[in-house]
């Protein structure tokens, strides 16, 4: 993998893990305002512990995604998979919504679910890179440990 390569796919999972985390704490700590300021407040439920669910499960692909930030991409592959997994599911969630027309706000879909989206297929072009030149690096690898 050049080094310019490598740069580029660094920067997009730490540009993955800074939207997921600030997303993660935005949506746990602030929601209230957030749908305030949107102007949805009056669709928040009764008990809002989904939403604390689903900020801490952002938190915490933020998380993983600093992990590959600064990890071993070929090692963490998987890991690679699981990201843009994720981002599918969420998008193809604000999709489904959006067609069958039960969406709070458009924001959701407009502005998450395409982000969401395109980081998919920056994740999956990055994990079809790896795949393709993992033997070599694994050959390399073999190479430098036995020296």
């Amino acid at each position: 993998m050049t080094p310019a390569r490598e740069r580029w796919y660094r920067t997009l999972f730490w540009m993955a893990a800074v939207y997921d985390i600030a997303l993660g704490i935005t949506f746990l700590l602030f929601y209230r305002p957030v749908f305030a300021w949107i102007g949805i407040e009056d669709t928040l439920p009764e008990y809002t512990s989904y939403l604390s669910l689903i900020a801490a499960f952002l938190l915490v692909i933020g998380i993983a995604y600093v992990l590959l930030a600064v990890g071993d991409l070929y090692r963490n592959k998987d890991l690679i998979t699981i990201g843009v997994l994720y981002k599918v599911a969420y998008f193809g969630v604000a999709f489904a919504y959006l067609i069958i027309g039960v969406y709070p706000h458009i924001v959701f879909f407009v502005v998450f679910g395409l982000a969401d989206l395109a980081f998919a297929f920056a994740m999956a072009e990055c994990r079809g890179f790896i795949g393709r030149h993992e033997q070599a690096w694994m050959d390399g690898r073999a190479k430098h440990l036995a020296m």
